[in-house]
């Protein structure tokens, strides 16, 4: 997982400013930025127009997180290398965040890109977070890309 977080700003330029890409970056990111604890609690849903829409369990972690929202910020800004996110928006949703939670665990790898590159399990593992399966497909298909391509120059 290491390795994907550190290829994201990488994969973020290739990507010419795809706000697909973006977006996923962001959902990667998020995990990384707030730790596994307080991801179990809060998990972004969408990033619309620079503002970060997350979903969170109850009031009391909107309020908790509401209080975090400078520091959230600049550690998802930091982990992604660029200012992608200016704001975020937080968002009772206990359901969304159980399905999301939940899908967390089963790991579906079902959109991996075909192609004969060995796809990283740090990858699958970021990309199954990812719940809309085109975004998870542009998500996969840009971070092997950028993979690729940074193989092939180390050489």
């Amino acid at each position: 997982m290491d390795r994907l977080i550190k290829t994201l700003p990488a994969i973020l330029k290739a990507s010419s400013s795809s706000e697909e890409v973006a977006e996923a970056a962001c959902v990667v990111a998020w995990r990384h930025a707030v730790g596994e604890g307080l991801s179990n609690h809060a998990a972004p849903l969408r990033l619309q127009s620079k503002t970060l829409v997350v979903a969170v369990a109850d009031n009391i972690w909107k309020t908790q997180l509401e209080q975090m929202r400078g520091q959230l910020l600049r550690r998802l800004n930091s982990v992604v290398g660029q200012e992608l996110v200016k704001s975020i928006e937080f968002r009772v949703d206990p359901k969304t965040l159980a399905r999301i939670n939940g899908s967390q665990t089963a790991k579906s790898t079902d959109a991996a890109p075909a192609g004969e590159y060995k796809i990283p399990v740090e990858l699958i593992s970021a990309a199954a977070g990812i719940e809309d399966t085109d975004l998870r497909r542009a998500f996969l298909g840009a971070a092997v890309s950028c993979l690729q391509r940074l193989a092939t120059s180390e050489i």
